[in-house]
This record gives structure tokens, C-alpha cells and sequence, in this order.
């Protein structure tokens, strides 16, 4: 396949001038920008990233103003996209940035960043700085190993090793962030997870695995872990317009600096008023069965505090929490 490079080259970004999508990252060459995105990008679909790239960049509209930014509205503007170390490490390489006083501009210098690893730095060095360097993520390293008819753990590090190999060898020296993102969009919108499309994709005459009618089994990965469910049973408690919550230690395994709102187990002295609403929320493979009612308390209990209503939209809220009280509002009689 290597000898053929050029013409998979050619064939792939000719149909991505023609199909890429229209998305706001697409529109700007300013390393901070990108940045954002490929970091938003990790573990998160596009349409749930577009909405907040842009609020975030109008709240940090660059690195300075992220490097300074206070933990709880920073936490706050990534609430809901998960995964919330990703958004600590961009303070922390926005400030190494400003110490710098200029945007790394090469693969490692940019590797050099907390939170930056391979496939970060290597996007941000073709895409924002023509550097050549092939970026190997979930979506790219799909299509080359269906390309490759590569029957070994995907997710092993040998396999990795040579699909980065071949990533490398098929990379276009002349638009390498172009190349780039035209694989991670085949792999993103046409050689997808499931039932490929391969009737749309430019590269199909040099895919072994559809050659050998293996695009639906191959690439082959590590099996996920078993789904599970548990119950959680969340209070709504108010009082003069403030609402009972509770903040996640700074040492906390997950959802550090969080507010949650209590659970019945925590408060035993609540005096329970009705059911609100129910909904499902499902974290990686856990999906929790969230029972959300009304409550009342004589007295505030130790490690509780009452929050006015009108500040909540600054602190960081868990997802759970932001479900809870956004069907506890859709349930209120209108006047």
C-alpha cells in the first residue's frame, strides 16, 4: 500500500475538499484555537463539543486569560463534557504557554505541555503549523487498520505501533494537517465503527479489508467491560431561594470541586414531600437510575451549604445535578 501513497493521498483529500464538514476549528489557523478543540474533541462527540468550544472561547479567548482563569468557572465552562482533567491540564499549558511567551510551535515543544501527549501534539503541529507529523487517533487508527486487514488487538501496542507507522508513511509532506484530518474524517463520517460505508469511501480499491469482505469484523479490539446499573435517589431542598448542595473534595477520585446535590442516604433527618421526576444518566458503563424528589430540613447538616439560585450557573454542577434540576423546573405548574 505504501507504493500506492500518492494516489491515496491524492483520492483522499480530493474527497475531503468535497465532504468535510463545516465546523467552526476548520475556520481559524490560531494554535490556541485548535488546541481547544482537540482537547474537547477527545472522548467527546463534534455535536456535543461545538457548543462548548464557542462558549469557551468567549469566556478564554486565549491563554492568558485561561492561564488566569479561577478553578470553579473553569470548571464550570467545561461541566457536562466529562472527563474533567482534560480541562485542568489546559490551564496548567496555558500557563506554561504565557511563561514561554509564544505558542510551542513545533512536535516536542508541544509534547512538552501537561496533558499534551502523542496524538495531541502531533495534530496541533501539522494542523496549526504545517509540521509533518501524523496524528494516529481512535477514527484514523479504524481506517488504516481496515486498510491494512490488520487482525491484531487495535488497541495492543505493537498494532499501534504499525498503523503509526503506516500513517506516517501515507502522511502528505505538503498539507500534513490537511491529510490528517481528511483520515480522521473518513473515519469519523464514512469507515465509522459499525456497517462502514464503504460504497462513499474515495479509498476503497485499497482496503484489504473489504477486498476480503472483513470491513464489518475487522478492526478487532479489546472487548468492552459489561454494562451495570445502579439507583440514586437525589433531594431537591430549598429555602429563601437557595438550594442545599455540597461540593467534591479537591482530592476527590472524580468530579473534583463539583457540587452535587444530596442523596436521601446522606440527609436521614429530610422530611420527603413527593416524587419530582426520574431520569437515566449513564457514565462510560454504568448507567444510573436517578430518582429526584422534593425534601425539607429543620437545619442545615455539617458539610452542606445553601447556594442562591442565581449563582449556580457560575459553579461547576455535576451532570447529574444539572439533569435533576432541569426536570424538577419542566415539572413545575406554570402560573
Amino acid at each position: 500500500m505504501v507504493h500506492q501513497a500518492k494516489t491515496v493521498r491524492r483520492l483522499l483529500l480530493k474527497w475531503y475538499g468535497d465532504h468535510k464538514r463545516d465546523l467552526p476549528w476548520r475556520h481559524t489557523q490560531d494554535p490556541y484555537r485548535i488546541w481547544i478543540s482537540e482537547v474537547m474533541l477527545q472522548q467527546t462527540r463534534v455535536a456535543a463539543v461545538i457548543p462548548y468550544y464557542e462558549r469557551f472561547l468567549a469566556l478564554f479567548p486565549d491563554a492568558a486569560a485561561l492561564a488566569s482563569a479561577p478553578e470553579q468557572k473553569l470548571l464550570a465552562a467545561w461541566a457536562g463534557l466529562g472527563y474533567y482533567s482534560r480541562a485542568r491540564n489546559l490551564r496548567k499549558a496555558a500557563r506554561a504557554i504565557v511563561e514561554l511567551s509564544h505558542f510551542p510551535d513545533d512536535y516536542a515543544a508541544l509534547r512538552e505541555l501537561p496533558g499534551v501527549g502523542d496524538y495531541t501534539a502531533a495534530a496541533l503541529a501539522s494542523i496549526a503549523f504545517g509540521r509533518p507529523h501524523a496524528a494516529l487517533d481512535g477514527n484514523v487508527a479504524r481506517v488504516l487498520g481496515r486498510m491494512l486487514a490488520e487482525r491484531g488487538d487495535i488497541k495492543s501496542q505493537a498494532v499501534r505501533n504499525n498503523l503509526r507507522a503506516l500513517a506516517g508513511a501515507l502522511l502528505d509532506p505538503k498539507q500534513p494537517g490537511e491529510f490528517n484530518q481528511a483520515l480522521m474524517e473518513l473515519g469519523a463520517t464514512v469507515c465509522v465503527p459499525k456497517r462502514p460505508l464503504c460504497g462513499a469511501c474515495p479509498v476503497r480499491p485499497y482496503c484489504l479489508a473489504r477486498r476480503q469482505g472483513l470491513e464489518n469484523q475487522l478492526p478487532a479490539g479489546a472487548g468492552r467491560p459489561s454494562a451495570s446499573r445502579r439507583k440514586k435517589h437525589l433531594l431537591v431542598i430549598e429555602k429563601e431561594n437557595k438550594i442545599l448542595l455540597w461540593q467534591r473534595p479537591a482530592d476527590s477520585s472524580r468530579l473534583a470541586g463539583f457540587w452535587e446535590l444530596p442523596e436521601l442516604e446522606s440527609i436521614p433527618g429530610a422530611t420527603i414531600h413527593g416524587g419530582v421526576a426520574g431520569f437515566r444518566h449513564t457514565i462510560v458503563n454504568t448507567t444510573y437510575l436517578v430518582q429526584v424528589q422534593r425534601a425539607a430540613l429543620r437545619s442545615r447538616p455539617s458539610g452542606f451549604r445553601w447556594l442562591a439560585k442565581g449563582d449556580l450557573e457560575d459553579l461547576p454542577l455535576s451532570t447529574t445535578a444539572k439533569k435533576a434540576l432541569a426536570r424538577l423546573s419542566r415539572s413545575e405548574p406554570r402560573a
